[in-house]
């Protein structure tokens, strides 16, 4: 776990993104921090990250969590992250690493669901629960056995069958910000970046308008003789 190919993928005289330290401080009590953060990069996707061992783990959700226990989400293993990174949101200029708007979509605290964390990452079973303002319960990560031609981890995230499962899309019914409470377009703007692009992150920007109701056709003078 360390944190060079994530400064080495970053310019910090130009990007906002924090440098970051791995830290050395050990949380009290078994619960430690966890982000998921909204991202209008290349794609959008969702980075779901849990604190250990000083560093942020993280992972790239295409499609966002799932709170229904039927659904599996792809989540690629990406490089972690300083601890300092949970808080970010805001513009990462364009043409640099992961150009684009991040937004704090959900956090919170996370405790094991397993006697060994670190057995259970090389085991590639990681069972955790989630203490968010949006996600809540039991979960767990699966490592897979890849995906395309990617080189990096594959795995799934999935949402147990616990009092917190649901069916309905979390990502579409809760698409703002838990810092700032605003949508990924609102943070665009403010930042100075792409807002058409931030906005198709955004359910409620993205909604097609209603149809309006076809007007009656005008009846003809011919017609009207009739």
């Amino acid at each position: 776990m360390t944190l060079k190919e994530y400064r080495s993928k970053r310019r910090f005289k130009v990007t906002p993104e924090p440098e970051g330290k791995k830290s050395s401080q050990k949380p009290e009590g078994p619960s430690r921090i966890f982000v998921v953060q909204k991202h209008s990069a290349t794609q959008l996707h969702y980075d779901f990250r849990l604190e250990w061992n000083g560093v942020l783990l993280s992972w790239a959700v295409p499609k966002g969590p799932s709170t229904d226990p039927s659904v599996k989400r792809l989540a690629m293993h990406v490089e972690d992250h300083p601890i300092d990174y949970a808080s970010f949101e805001g513009i990462i200029p364009a043409g640099e690493y992961g150009g684009g708007t991040v937004m704090v979509w959900d956090n919170g605290t996370w405790e094991p669901h397993v006697p060994d964390v670190n057995a259970a990452l090389e085991k590639g079973d990681f069972k955790f629960i989630l203490h968010g303002k949006k996600l809540h319960g039991s979960w767990v990560l699966v490592r897979t056995r890849g995906f395309g031609s990617s080189t990096k981890e594959s795995w799934l995230l999935i949402k147990h069958r616990d009092e917190f499962a649901s069916p309905n899309d979390i990502t579409v019914d809760e698409p703002k910000s838990v810092s700032s409470g605003r949508l990924l377009a609102d943070i665009a703007s403010a930042g100075g970046g792409d807002v058409a692009k931030a906005a198709k992150g955004d359910p409620i920007s993205a909604a097609k308008p209603p149809v309006p109701a076809k007007k009656p056709k005008k009846m003809s003078a011919r017609r009207k003789k009739k």
